[in-house]
C-alpha cells in the first residue's frame, strides 16, 4: 500500500475504528475496481457510539451507491456520450464515473467533490484504475469551459434539487442518475432510463432504492 493510500485507509478510521478499505471490483463494471470499505466489519450489530460516529463521518466516498455504478456502467457502454468531450463528474465520491468516463474516450475530466478525502478518494482510485483526471472542490468556483456535467445519486436531499438549475449554468449537456427522488418534474430534464442496481459493498437498502433513473437535459 503507498503512502497516500494508507492515508485514505486512516481516513475511514472516522467512520468506524476497525473499519477498513480493499480494491473490489464492481459487479456491473468488472472493468473497474475501486478502493470501498471492506463489509466484514459493517457485518454486525452496532454500538449506539457506532451509530453516532458513522452519522458524524458516513464516509460516501468509500461507498460506489447504485446510481454511480448504473452511471458508469451506461457511459462504459454508450461511450459515444463522452468521447472527446470536456466532461464534469460532480460529486464525485469514488471517483467511479469520472473513471468510467476517461476509458470510454473523454477528451478531459474533472472530477468534482467539496470533501477533500473523497478528492483523495478519487485520487487513489484513478491510480487503481491506471487512469489521469483533474480534481476540483467547489463547483460554483469552477470557470472551465465543459461539454458534459454528470452527478449520480447527488439529490438525496431536496436541499440539493437547485443543483439541477445550476447543472445547465455549467455545460449545455446534463447527465443524472438518481434513486431517491420520487415523481421527477423537472423541465428540460428528461427520463432516459431505467435501471436495477446496487451499492457495493451491498447495504441491503430498499428494493425502492435500487431502482436507478437516469436523466438528461441540454440548453440548447
Amino acid at each position: 500500500m503507498t503512502d497516500t493510500s494508507a492515508t485514505l485507509n486512516a481516513c475511514i478510521h472516522n467512520m468506524l475504528p476497525d473499519a477498513f478499505l480493499s480494491a473490489q471490483t464492481l459487479p456491473q463494471c468488472c472493468d473497474i475496481k475501486l478502493w470501498l470499505v471492506d463489509p466484514t466489519p459493517m457485518q454486525r450489530r452496532f454500538s449506539q457510539d457506532e451509530i453516532l460516529a458513522i452519522q458524524a463521518y458516513p464516509a460516501y466516498w468509500a461507498f460506489c451507491w447504485a446510481s454511480g455504478q448504473v452511471l458508469a456502467r451506461y457511459i462504459l457502454d454508450n461511450p459515444e456520450l463522452v468521447r472527446n468531450k470536456r466532461v464534469m463528474d460532480f460529486g464525485a465520491g469514488s471517483g467511479v464515473v469520472a473513471i468510467a468516463c476517461v476509458m470510454a474516450g473523454a477528451k478531459k475530466v474533472i472530477a468534482c467533490d467539496i470533501d477533500p478525502d473523497a478528492r483523495l478518494s478519487c485520487q487513489e482510485n484513478a491510480k487503481l484504475n491506471n487512469v489521469e483526471f483533474e480534481l476540483h472542490g467547489d463547483l460554483f468556483e469552477f470557470k472551465q469551459d465543459i461539454d458534459l456535467l454528470i452527478a449520480a445519486d447527488v439529490l438525496y436531499d431536496k436541499a440539493n434539487l437547485p443543483l439541477l438549475d445550476v447543472f445547465l449554468t455549467k455545460a449545455p449537456e446534463v447527465l443524472v442518475a438518481d434513486s431517491r427522488v420520487k415523481n421527477f418534474d423537472f423541465p428540460p430534464y428528461q427520463t432516459i432510463g431505467h435501471i436495477d442496481s446496487f451499492t457495493v459493498p451491498d447495504l441491503d437498502e430498499l428494493n425502492e432504492f435500487r431502482l436507478v433513473n437516469l436523466y438528461k437535459a441540454s440548453r440548447i
